[in-house]
């Protein structure tokens, strides 16, 4: 076993993909310099200017290249260098990329990968920050999913590079060297549509997603030092969700916590919270809280950390649902 960090996880698991000549990767700055966050480096060097194409910077043209790259046979993972950037390439994805099975009745897919880095945390200004993956969950014949740890990041992404249709793989950036953990010899993918029990209990469900489970798991440390049995779910795949593992935990437990740090208004836990009540509302005995970011620009640096849910704020909503 190897342990490695989030961002050499991922560069693992592109240098393996790139093993099947198909495989090209495109994106701003990934191939000369390793991309902007050096996760794709070393593999320009390896693979050839052919294979990681530095591109112009203009990402509507780098995912219709994808795309057109994609129907035609090959497998490209395309690299937004910000979520905030990722915008002018929206009418491109949702117009072509998510539509062609449906629009040409399966005779063409798209098979490609966009890795989209995402969330604040990092000191960078608005667009360099944002947590906006409902907009993407929201249009069909699109799979969004979410990693969080090393182990998952390398396993999700194998498993988007073998759908066979378009995935928004999500990395969230303050993880990128904070999160460090072992890679399984074998690598296998992790299947599309499965959330992560990362520790089970029965008093209370904590529910979140990418970046903001490093605060999740410590509020669950907190509250079972006070004797609290905290069970913590990962949800790793927006889009299919797994709801049934939601579900099940909400029955169990009784008391739902959801966490994200996209705003609250149209954000993904509210897609969480309706589901957990249209399946289990009569098990629960408090409403299903969330805590997310506000509804306002990511701030700057000096007010960063007054946006970013805190493991206070997710304690806070804990005592409030155990209450009941």
């Amino acid at each position: 076993m190897t342990e490695v960090n989030l961002a050499q996880a991922i560069n693992s698991a592109l240098d393996r993909a790139l093993e099947d000549p198909r495989v090209v990767l495109l994106g701003e700055d990934i191939g000369q310099t390793g991309g902007v966050f050096r996760v794709t480096d070393g593999l320009m060097e390896k693979y050839g200017a052919e294979r990681v194409i530095d591109t112009p910077v203009a990402e509507s043209g780098i995912v219709g290249a994808a795309f057109g790259m994609a129907i035609a046979g090959l497998l490209p993972i395309v690299e937004m260098q910000f979520m905030g950037f990722s915008y002018p390439a929206y009418d491109q994805i949702i117009s072509h990329v998510a539509r062609i099975r449906h629009r040409s009745r399966h005779r063409f897919t798209a098979p490609m990968v966009i890795r989209i880095p995402y969330g604040a945390g990092i000191g960078a200004s608005e667009h360099h920050s944002e947590s906006t993956e409902a907009i993407y969950a929201h249009i069909p014949g699109l799979k969004v999913v979410v990693c969080s740890t090393p182990d998952n990041a390398y396993g999700l992404l194998s498993a988007a590079l073998e759908d066979p249709d378009p995935v928004i793989f999500l990395e969230p950036i303050r993880l990128y060297r904070a999160a460090r953990g072992a890679l399984p010899e074998d690598g296998d993918p992790t299947p599309i549509g499965s959330a992560r029990l990362e520790r089970k209990g029965s008093d209370l469900s904590l529910i979140s997603y990418g970046a903001m489970m490093r605060e999740t798991t410590a509020a669950a440390d907190r509250l079972e030092a006070e004797g609290v049995s905290v069970e913590v779910i990962d949800l790793q795949s927006l889009v299919p969700i797994d709801a049934d593992c939601l579900v099940a935990s909400a029955r169990k437990t009784g008391r739902v916590v959801v966490i994200h740090e996209a705003p609250s208004t149209g954000g993904f836990g509210g897609e969480v919270a309706a589901r957990i009540q249209e399946q289990a509302l009569f098990y629960l005995r408090a409403p299903v809280l969330r805590v997310t970011g506000w509804d306002v620009v990511v701030p700057l640096r000096q007010a960063e950390h007054h946006y970013l849910p805190s493991v206070e704020r997710i304690l806070s909503a804990a005592y409030t649902v155990l209450e009941d």
